[in-house]
C-alpha cells in the first residue's frame, strides 16, 4: 500500500524519533509499504517520519546509483533502530533531493564512510562499515531520524535562497506528483 508522504513544514519531520517497538508482522507490513511508497515516488530512500511515523526506521535501494558506483554492491534493505557510530573519510559533495522537499536539489557535503549498527528485517543486530553511494543515502535518511532535512546542512546563503520554495511546500502552494499528506 502506498502511504502519503509527509512534506516539509510538518512537525513530524523535526522530531527526534523513537525506537521501533512493534511485532515482526506489523514491522514487515510497514517496511513493505515503505518500499512501495518509495518506488511509487521514484526515491532511493524513505524514512518513517516521511510517512508520518516518528520511528527509527528507514529503507533504501541503491540500485539507481549502480551506474555511478559500479564497484559497489547494490543494497535494498531496511534499517531498524539504526545508530551511526562513526563518520569518516573524505567529505564529498553530491546533489541531493528529498521526497519531503519536492523539486529542491542542492549539493550537500558528507563523509564517504560510516560505521552503523542496526537491526535488519529479521530483527538481527548488524554492525557494518559502508562507503560510497549507499553511505550517502543512509546518512540522508538517518538525518530524518534525528529531526533534520538535507537543507539544514546548507550554508545560510543557500537557505535564504531556498526560503521561498520551502515556504511554498510548507503552505501547500507546491505539491508533488506522488501521493502526499497536506500539512495542517
Amino acid at each position: 500500500m502506498i502511504l502519503p508522504i509527509t512534506l516539509y513544514g510538518n512537525p513530524v519531520l523535526r522530531r527526534e524519533t523513537q525506537d521501533v517497538d512493534m511485532s515482526k508482522e506489523e514491522l514487515a507490513e510497514l517496511i513493505a509499504n515503505m518500499f512501495e511508497t518509495m518506488y511509487g515516488a521514484n526515491g532511493v530512500g524513505l524514512a518513517a517520519p516521511q510517512v508520518g511515523m516518528s520511528l527509527r526506521l528507514f529503507v533504501i535501494d541503491s540500485e539507481p546509483f549502480k551506474e555511478m558506483y559500479p564497484e559497489e554492491p547494490t543494497r535494498k534493505q531496511a534499517f531498524i533502530n539504526p545508530r551511526i557510530t562513526k563518520r569518516y573519510g573524505e567529505e564529498w559533495a553530491f546533489n541531493e533531493g528529498c521526497l519531503s522537499l519536492p523539486d529542491i536539489h542542492e549539493d550537500v557535503m558528507r563523509p564517504s564512510t560510516i560505521d552503523i549498527t542496526y537491526l535488519d528485517e529479521n530483527l538481527v543486530e548488524r554492525q557494518e562499515t559502508i562507503s560510497g553511494g549507499a553511505a550517502r543515502i543512509i546518512q540522508h535518511e538517518y538525518d530524518h531520524l534525528e529531526g533534520m532535512v538535507f537543507t539544514d546542512r546548507l550554508s545560510n546563503l543557500k537557505k535564504m535562497i531556498l526560503k521561498r520554495k520551502l515556504t511554498d511546500i510548507a503552505t501547500g502552494k507546491k505539491a508533488p506528483a506522488y501521493k502526499f499528506k497536506r500539512n495542517k
